[in-house]
């Protein structure tokens, strides 16, 4: 059950931009690099940096909850610590993350954007080695993209597939084919992982990524369709290796 990998993304922050990268480095229960490494609070989430723990998204300002965090436009460079970010009607902005006045700053700059949309106070959280999943075991995400295209045939409308946050978009198998691949073993490239389960979906991917628009019921449309609220799985990484775009995607046969 081969196929191959067409796109690999991270999200510096919880629930904004995605990040196209070439490659990843996976390493045995590690997260996929440089994802969610850090998280906008909105009230206060009860975070201790000295004992980090999971924390639901509904604590966070994310899409399920946010669809106005989809106008922000950020980038974050690890290199440097420096987001930049940009919405319009709103100044450019560009601050230090690794620095607490510039985490400040941006908790502001967002606060402006988002008005009424957040509860507030917002705070920009660092996770340091703690990583802010969706689920404390869903270390890696993966796409099936032809699950995708099958549910935008059905709605008969297209489907971004950054609606669904994934780490590694995979070309190939068939279309929901991965909804019964629990424990399996799987390849990525040269690393090795086992799936742990599929993703069961929530309101994010209702909001369209480009306009911010909450636009498809998704969930709703996943129970309609195929009476379940599935797409993509969750991997957890068993063998070190490289994933790159174009490299083979494999799952193991029973």
């Amino acid at each position: 059950m081969s196929a191959v990998v067409t796109g690999l993304f991270h999200h510096p922050i919880k629930g904004f931009t995605p990040q196209a990268v070439d490659r990843a480095r996976l390493t045995p229960a590690g997260a996929f690099p440089g994802d969610r490494l850090f998280a906008v609070e909105d009230g206060p989430c009860g975070f201790d940096p000295a004992a980090p723990s999971f924390i639901p998204k509904s604590r966070f300002a994310v899409l399920a909850r946010i669809a106005e965090v989809a106008k922000a436009r950020t980038h974050y460079d690890a290199l440097t610590g420096v987001l930049t970010a940009r919405a319009e009607a709103l100044p450019d902005f560009s601050a230090n993350l690794d620095e607490d006045a510039g985490r400040a700053a941006f908790a502001a700059w967002l606060a402006a954007l988002l008005g009424e949309a957040a509860r507030g106070p917002l705070r920009v959280i660092d996770g340091r080695d703690h990583r802010f999943l969706d689920h404390p075991l869903g270390h890696v995400s993966v796409l099936n993209l032809n699950s995708v295209r099958d549910l935008e045939q059905r709605l008969r409308r297209p489907v971004d597939p950054l609606r669904f946050r994934a780490n590694i978009h995979v070309e190939g198998w068939p279309a929901w084919a991965e909804n019964d691949w629990r424990e399996r073993e799987m390849r990525l490239g040269s690393a090795m992982a086992r799936v742990f389960q599929p993703i069961t979906r929530c309101a994010a991917p209702d909001v369209d990524p480009t306009t911010a628009e909450r636009d498809i019921e998704v969930t709703a449309e996943l129970h309609r369709l195929y009476g379940h609220l599935l797409c993509g799985v969750y991997v957890q990484v068993t063998g070190e290796g490289v994933v790159a775009a174009g490299d083979i995607a494999e799952i193991a046969p029973l």
